[in-house]
């Protein structure tokens, strides 16, 4: 008998192990607020639901069926501006009006990450079920519309054999490319469709980890200085905080110099960075942590400033203190800056523009478009359009507005992703365009019955 029992030991063992894992996945936790209660500049708060088991609702990335689009906000319409691309995340618009796309995913995992764990299985599920588990083309592509109609008549590669490539920035005759593990520049020559000419490294940035993105601008206070977001490895920084250094940050750097220095702080994961107009003030959306429920915390938008500190890990939206983190740190909880405007929980808010070069009517005529990629972990999911956020004349968002839909309709009816916006810029014709990460398709939205206003080269 106790051999028996022994020899059934490693197979209750197993039992145990799948239902744990299923008990892993089927266990959501339902969001009690609407959506929009936890968004605008004052959202609702709730007492958060900590869990041990997070929730997971991802919706399978399954593409586009021939014929099918967004749909845009009445006023609007969409069109496919370029496809066959190969996972599009980012956008720039050069001077001359060409559009650059970074085709670009997560870089290879590290050795030390790669070996057998709950989180690693759990993280690779999701990645493949909502289309990031692809490798990288490490491309950045140029896409030129020579006659002014609103559709792309030439796709080229631009630069090739990047490391994760995602922000971009011209300044004078430098091109600055952000890989995952470094800043990087090349000549640049304007009009050119290619650039051959080596990589001249900046600055190494922290590599590897969750949050893999880098986003650059340039300073817009004139001293020519770059701003590059960074995220966290972790959520909560349950690794150890050694290995958050200089990230979970927007990095001030100095490419003359070639040194950098922490601009503003506790960020969990900013991705967008954007200048607003009327106050050349420098915003951000940022993707906050998870695990504490459906309603909590919200992403957000945010004016970041020079010494700004947003309270991660210890606390989030203002000083809600997050009790998981250890060791406490009540004593940040004063320092900590509360965030502009919430953009929901769990939406994956990622990309941001604001509406200057935007030619959409007047109800899109000041504010911030936000791509925002979609939840994993939200019962019901969150996310998966393209938003706008109304701001007043004061450079801020309008007080009690809520985000409007401006291209929505990525889920099927039932419920998976034919597309995951990203990226969001205008283009040189006033019009909005958005990369589809899972799509491999850039949308353009214009208004409806306005035909391109920019006149062939």
């Amino acid at each position: 008998m106790a051999k028996f029992r022994k020899a059934l030991l490693p197979l209750g063992l197993i039992a145990v192990a799948g239902i744990g894992a299923a008990t892993w996945v089927l266990w959501p936790d339902t969001a009690r607020l609407a959506l929009a209660d936890v968004m605008g500049t004052q959202p609702r708060i709730t007492p958060p639901r900590s869990q041990t088991i997070p929730t997971v609702r991802v919706a399978k990335a399954v593409g586009w069926p021939d014929g099918a689009m967004p749909v845009a906000a009445p006023g609007l319409k969409v069109e496919r501006y370029a496809a066959g691309l190969d996972h599009p995340r980012w956008l720039y618009r050069l001077p001359n009006g060409d559009m650059l796309v970074a085709e670009t995913a997560a870089p290879p995992a590290a050795e030390d990450s790669k070996g057998f764990s709950i989180e690693n299985m759990v993280m690779g599920v999701l990645m493949k079920r909502a289309g990031a588990a692809v490798p990288s083309a490490n491309r950045i592509t140029l896409l030129r519309d020579s006659d002014g109609d609103g559709r792309v008549d030439l796709k080229t590669p631009f630069i090739t054999g990047l490391n994760s490539p995602f922000g971009m920035q011209l300044v004078g005759d430098w091109f600055y490319v952000a890989n995952n593990d470094a800043l990087v520049r090349f000549r640049y020559t304007a009009g050119a469709t290619r650039i051959d000419g080596p990589a001249e490294k900046v600055v190494d940035l922290p590599a590897g980890g969750n949050h893999w993105t880098r986003n650059v601008i340039a300073n817009p206070d004139g001293s020519g200085s770059l701003l590059v977001a960074v995220g966290s490895t972790s959520n909560i920084a349950e690794k150890g905080l050694e290995i958050e250094r200089n990230r979970a940050a927007i990095l001030e750097v100095f490419p003359d110099r070639k040194t950098f220095r922490i601009y503003a702080g506790g960020l969990r994961n900013p991705v967008g960075l954007a200048i607003e107009p009327a106050s050349n003030a420098v915003w951000t959306v940022v993707n906050e942590r998870d695990m504490l429920g459906s309603d909590l915390p919200p992403d957000y938008m945010a004016r970041v400033g020079f010494g700004k500190f947003y309270g991660w890990p210890w606390s989030y939206w203002g000083g809600y203190e997050d009790r998981r983190v250890e060791p406490r740190r009540r004593d940040m909880l004063e320092y900590s800056a509360r965030p502009d405007y919430a953009l929901g929980p769990h939406t994956a808010s990622l990309g941001l523009s604001f509406a200057a070069d935007t030619r959409l009517g007047q109800r899109f005529a000041n504010g911030a478009f936000v791509g925002q990629h979609g939840s994993w972990n939200r019962v019901p999911v969150s996310g998966y359009k393209v938003v706008f956020v109304p701001f007043g004349s004061n450079g801020y968002p309008v007080k009690g507005a809520k985000p409007v839909d401006v291209l929505s309709g990525f889920l099927d009816a039932d419920g998976q992703a034919m597309g995951r916006p990203v990226g969001v810029i205008a283009d040189a014709t006033g019009a909005l365009l958005v990369a589809d990460d899972v799509g491999n398709v850039i949308w353009r939205v214009s208004a409806a019955g306005a035909p391109p206003k920019v006149a062939a080269r």
